[in-house]
């Protein structure tokens, strides 16, 4: 018996493995743009949360990543519908082509908006086998109507958790978003737009770095564990 085996008396070492650099960086880059759906939590027909998307956007595409942003108007409340509803298929099918996400949220009542909410809560764990967000990375923001506040981003953050997303450390919030954008909606140069450069910037960074080695970073031994106990299942069921 190994000395790993003395100490570790409860791992099977068959399904145990050490995570080592070779295994992290043996994956072939991908050379096709990085993918970024942005999602925004407003359906104000001059709504900042999306103004504040699209200059991101237009802020990824300069940095050479390709990107999808998703109109909310006509998504029904999560299970008010069945999942076969036009714009849950639209939003899922985005959720599955991106390999990273910018969520931005106004603030409403200290959190973020039923339409934020609602969009994340469309996007399930897993769908037949393929998980739409595990390993995937993410940007939160968020625009307040008044002083600088961080409780949309905060849950949103949460939510990415939840969600198995990689959540970058930065983060941008825009207090009275109202003031920040001029009559082309088009953001003003502020601190506040620096920013969200530099949040964008970010993002693409950690998308380049984790799309390739996404499977690897989120396989876990307890999967392992239950996916060998499963075929052990069945083995027996056949052999009875």
């Amino acid at each position: 018996m190994s000395t790993q085996d003395q100490d570790l008396p409860n791992v099977d070492p068959e399904l145990f493995n050490a995570p080592t650099t070779g295994q992290l960086f043996k994956a072939k880059p991908s050379s096709h743009p990085p993918r970024i759906l942005l999602l925004y939590g407003s359906l104000r027909e001059r709504s900042f949360s999306r103004l504040a998307v699209e200059e991101a956007a237009r802020l990824l595409e300069a940095m050479g990543a390709e990107t999808r942003v998703f109109n909310p108007r006509g998504l029904p409340l999560a299970d008010a519908e069945d999942a076969s509803h036009p714009k849950v298929q639209e939003l899922r099918d985005l959720a599955q082509w991106s390999e990273g996400m910018v969520w931005c949220s106004p603030e409403r009542h200290g959190a973020m908006t039923g339409i934020m909410k609602t969009q994340i809560d469309w996007i399930p764990l897993s769908i037949g086998g393929m998980r739409p967000t595990q390993g995937k990375t993410l940007a939160v923001m968020q625009v307040c109507g008044g002083s600088q506040s961080f409780n949309a981003v905060n849950q949103l953050r949460v939510l990415g958790r939840w969600m198995r997303m990689v959540t970058i450390p930065n983060q941008s919030s825009v207090p009275k978003a109202f003031m920040e954008f001029d009559d082309n909606d088009r953001m003003k140069p502020s601190p506040y737009y620096n920013r969200i450069v530099d949040v964008m910037e970010e993002l693409v960074k950690f998308t380049l770095l984790i799309r390739d080695r996404s499977d690897y970073l989120t396989d876990r031994y307890s999967e392992r564990v239950e996916s060998a106990e499963e075929v052990s299942k069945r083995v027996n069921q056949r052999s009875m």
